[in-house]
């Protein structure tokens, strides 16, 4: 197979009846009809992502966030940059293409992310849905959310750190405060995603203990839920970064791809969580 016959079978596997015209889905590097090795899929192709993928002599990477450091890949404001130039050349010499999945990732219905996560956490079988009717509302993208058996934050806290291997969690709320009914907003969701008061009123629209997020704005969700368990309100929130929030759909990813493209080996490379906690 060559690079584009791979995209195309991973644009067949999103199942999204429409062609997406305004993506970012698209080849940073490389060039469409380079035979192909070997896949490899992660969060993101960061410098030791693609030494790992060259090691593995796999020369595609599907990455879902971006290689070059801002949200559309642009790198005319990175002409003279050495970290830009070197990691450029990094590519050039393992001759390996890189394309981007990540609209078409979370449109597919159910959105992958998601499900790698869930997946992760064994959570399917919590998963309930407050409807599906479609509405201007923005919160109508998110009707999901998760009835767990009851525990606290604490406990909680401690299960998503052992399930997606990360040292520190930051929570906002009582650490002791029971809660049963979990929300979650991965990657940069709960900033509001050009809507500040959706994290909020999906919180409240679903009546939801606590919410578990990726990143966020100190000065929306993040305080919202500050306030109101200053204010009594059993509220809470378990913040665990855009990377561990969504680095599992693409763990998933890679075992739906094997199968369609048996031919070519499919590794999954963790980007890991990019912080050292001193």
């Amino acid at each position: 197979m060559n690079a584009q016959q791979v995209v195309d079978t991973i644009i067949a596997y999103s199942e999204i009846p429409f062609k997406l015209v305004e993506t970012c889905d698209r080849y940073i590097s490389g060039l469409p009809e380079t035979e192909v090795t070997g896949v490899v899929t992660t969060f993101m192709a960061t410098v030791d992502v693609i030494k790992k993928a060259a090691e593995l002599g796999s020369n595609m990477i599907i990455t879902h966030e971006p290689t070059y450091f801002t949200g559309q890949d642009m790198t005319d404001w990175l002409a003279d940059d050495p970290v830009y130039l070197a990691k450029k050349r990094l590519l050039e010499e393992n001759g390996i293409v890189i394309w981007r999945y990540h609209d078409h990732m979370h449109m597919k219905n159910p959105d992958e992310i998601y499900e790698g996560l869930l997946k992760e956490l064994c959570w399917e079988k919590f998963r309930r849905s407050n409807g599906t009717e479609k509405s201007e509302d923005f919160t109508a993208f998110f009707n999901d959310y998760y009835d767990i058996p009851k525990t606290t934050l604490r406990a909680l806290s401690e299960y998503f750190k052992e399930k997606l291997r990360i040292p520190v969690v930051r929570i906002i709320g009582d650490p002791d405060m029971e809660c049963s009914r979990i929300g979650i907003l991965v990657g940069a969701g709960s900033t509001g995603l050009g809507s500040e008061e959706m994290p909020m009123q999906v919180m409240r629209k679903n009546n939801i203990d606590v919410m578990v997020c990726g990143e966020i704005k100190e000065w929306t969700l993040c305080a919202y839920v500050n306030d109101a368990q200053m204010l009594g309100f059993k509220k809470a929130l378990l913040i665990i970064g855009h990377e561990r929030s969504e680095e599992w759909g693409m763990k998933h990813l890679a075992q739906c791809l094997q199968p369609l493209m048996p031919e070519l080996p499919v590794t999954f490379i963790d980007a890991k969580e990019p912080f050292t906690y001193i």
